[in-house]
């Protein structure tokens, strides 16, 4: 879209399959309209058949785009009772809790794999981690107290 915007002048027409593909939001798709319509670059829908040069276009243009956003956030809310009903059913999201017994073997294994000269990833892939996870464990292990 970036680059769409970027090469669009005076005299091209852009064709898009619908209206709503403009932008994400009624906003984003007038703006982008605007935008157009001011550079004199015309647009023209093809599943829509909306010109937003004329006063009925920009009429349709303006139904449709709400319409989008409507169907939009539907979609957020039914996104969001999902997500809901399954924490309420007891689904976990985020991480798996590691077993800290696991994690510090692992982390001594690494410890001694860069100590004989690997490096960070081919240490941490020797544990089945990537290169960051062995980093964030290692922070993490230096801000937790040491067992008694």
């Amino acid at each position: 879209m970036k680059k769409l915007l970027d090469h669009a002048e005076s005299g091209d027409t852009v064709v898009v399959w619908r209206v709503d593909r403009l932008g994400r939001s009624l906003i984003d798709v007038l703006n982008t309209v605007n935008l157009l319509r001011g550079r004199g670059v015309k647009l023209r829908s093809i599943s829509d058949g909306i010109d937003p040069a004329t006063t009925s276009g920009r009429l349709m243009l303006n139904m449709l785009a709400a319409l989008a956003e409507y169907e939009r956030e539907l979609i957020t809310e039914r996104v969001n009772a999902g997500i809901a009903a399954a924490k309420a059913g007891g689904t976990r999201f985020g991480r798996p809790v590691l077993n800290p017994a696991v994690v510090a073997d692992k982390l001594e294994v690494a410890r001694d794999a860069r100590a004989k000269g690997k490096t960070a990833a081919e240490a941490a892939q020797l544990v089945g981690w990537s290169r960051p996870t062995l980093y964030r464990l290692q922070q993490e292990s230096m801000r937790q107290p040491e067992p008694h």
